[in-house]
């Protein structure tokens, strides 16, 4: 399937979204994608981007705008060698993958990539375990996913990035470099306090964890994640670190930048972690960090 050179205004629901449900009566895997050169957005009343007139749908406070790029919700058959390139989301939900039904995601790219004025986190990597289809299935896999070049502009506070699988399901094997993550910023100590809950059935969506304890990235349940050349920046000073981690087994992270004087990292129950290269942040090489701020 080739999905090329679209502009898409969706404002309650994902603009360009693959799916693989049950609905064949067997799990059919969504595969050899290739989704690129299109413009997402949810910010518009239906019809007037055709007209050009380009008026603003209005929203509450509970419901925000979609009109993204997702692979899922459906997802018992899973998502396979895909790529996704030169992208531009306006005024919606950042890029989503999601497996919650027993599915695997794997061999994935995302590249060129462009946001501004993200509702919800500008990546959003899920397995959870909802399970919606045969009884019997094992939870899915998510892993070999690279993410490269992407900058983010005027994202919300709430949500940070998010690679969250749950215990035992780790999401594995993912790269992310060269980003540029601004966010609204303004987090406070008692955000910056929160313990998320795992959510391992709750339908997913950023949201799903509430508030988060991160400026930057969330990440829970993982294994052999390498991020590098990322820049955080926020544009209200914010009491949460930029790297929040738990329960992650093998996690790099080279050169980075965080605002001056802010918290760089808060980990928990993380193997394997190693840091360099990074102005104002001292390289450190750890087997094992139980709980520890720097």
């Amino acid at each position: 399937m080739r999905v090329s050179n679209c502009a898409v205004n969706s404002p309650w629901d994902d603009g360009i979204c693959p799916k693989s449900s049950f609905a064949l009566g067997y799990a059919r895997t969504t595969e050899n994608v290739t989704i690129t050169n299109c413009y997402v957005t949810g910010a518009y009343k239906y019809g007037t981007m055709l007209d050009g007139t380009w008026k603003r749908e209005t929203y509450s406070q509970e419901r925000k705008a979609v009109g993204r790029i997702k692979c899922g919700t459906e997802s018992n058959g899973g998502f396979k060698n895909i790529t996704i390139s030169n992208c531009v989301f306006d005024s919606c939900r950042g890029l989503a993958l999601e497996t919650v039904d027993g599915a695997q995601i794997e061999d994935i790219t995302v590249s060129n990539l462009t946001m501004r004025d993200v509702v919800h986190s500008p990546l959003f990597l899920r397995l959870g375990t909802r399970m919606r289809g045969p009884k019997g299935v094992a939870p899915g896999i998510l892993r070999r996913v690279i993410i490269s070049n992407i900058v983010s502009t005027g994202a919300v506070a709430e949500y940070p990035s998010i690679i969250a699988g749950v215990s035992g399901a780790p999401v594995e094997d993912i790269k992310i470099s060269d980003l540029y993550l601004h966010q609204s910023g303004g987090g406070s100590k008692e955000w910056a306090a929160i313990q998320p809950p795992d959510a391992a059935a709750k339908y997913p969506e950023a949201s799903m964890f509430g508030t988060l304890p991160a400026s930057g990235f969330f990440l829970r349940h993982a294994r052999n994640l390498e991020l590098s050349n990322i820049e955080i920046a926020t544009e209200k000073p914010d009491e949460r670190p930029a790297f929040w981690a738990e329960d992650v087994d093998g996690l790099d992270i080279f050169r980075v930048r965080v605002a001056r004087n802010s918290l760089a990292y808060a980990l928990r129950n993380v193997r394997d972690f190693r840091t360099f290269g990074s102005r104002g942040i001292q390289d450190r090489v750890e087997a094992s960090v139980e709980d520890e701020r720097f």
